[in-house]
């Protein structure tokens, strides 16, 4: 589908933001009101699809924020409690568990970089979890599971759209609830989800294909730490 609007805006509404084209409130695939609760992620929703050259193709790669609110309100509405169950599921097989147990600069560097994450889940969340060395299966704590599902069913839908996808992402729950509680950024986010990977390219190389995920992967983490922000963000207005 080309571009088929001349101008993008914002107009406040009961419980929200609309997104405008031409004028009118968009709505998301399944036909609902692409409504937001700020008026930031509204604009920057607007800015997105102002940015779509005249006459180009839309590609909803391009449209990312704009794609996890359409999933809040299409999807995650509709399937809270499995959207909500599919992430705290990662909590029994978190990547942050797995070390490694050899070279010793990676068996270093993971437990540098992992470790403060772990510790930090344990102190805000009450949820300790197990650490293992290689790939065999860690059993983790009842409580620390339940702990960090309760955390996930904490966030709105339009919120868990985006902590969905940062946990797929990371392989991490840790990961992506530090993220949504801004004790990481989206970059140290990466560069934890991607500690291996990162690693393997500092002793071997980058290849093409690799270097193409990972800046796939850098732009979607990137994409969900900032809709996350822009939720909590009520400047220019607030929210309504």
């Amino acid at each position: 589908m080309k571009r088929f609007y001349e101008r993008t805006g914002v107009e406040p509404a009961e419980d929200g933001w609309h997104i405008l084209l031409d004028g009118r409130p968009m709505r998301t695939p399944a036909k609902m009101g692409l409504l937001v609760p700020t008026r930031v992620l509204a604009e920057a929703i607007a800015k997105e699809w102002g940015e779509v050259p005249e006459k180009a193709d839309i590609n909803v790669t391009h449209l990312p924020l704009t794609r996890l609110a359409a999933t809040g309100i299409d999807r995650v509405a509709n399937q809270r409690a499995r959207v909500i169950e599919d992430t705290a599921k990662y909590a029994q097989s978190d990547l942050l568990c797995y070390r490694a147990t050899d070279p010793a600069t990676l068996v270093k560097r993971q437990r540098d970089t992992w470790q403060p994450l772990l510790d930090w889940a344990a102190g805000r969340y009450g949820a300790r979890l197990v650490v293992g060395s290689g790939t065999s299966f860690v059993t983790q704590p009842a409580d620390a599971v339940a702990a960090l599902r309760a955390a996930v069913a904490a966030h709105s839908d339009m919120a868990l759209s985006a902590l969905y996808n940062l946990t797929h992402i990371a392989g991490s729950i840790v990961i992506a609830l530090a993220v949504a509680e801004r004790h990481l950024s989206a970059g140290q986010a990466f560069e934890a989800a991607q500690l291996d990977e990162l690693y393997q390219i500092e002793r071997w190389g980058e290849d093409p294909i690799a270097t193409q995920r990972l800046n796939g992967i850098r732009k979607d983490i990137d994409a969900a730490a900032r809709f996350l922000a822009l939720l909590e963000d009520t400047r220019l207005g607030g929210e309504g």
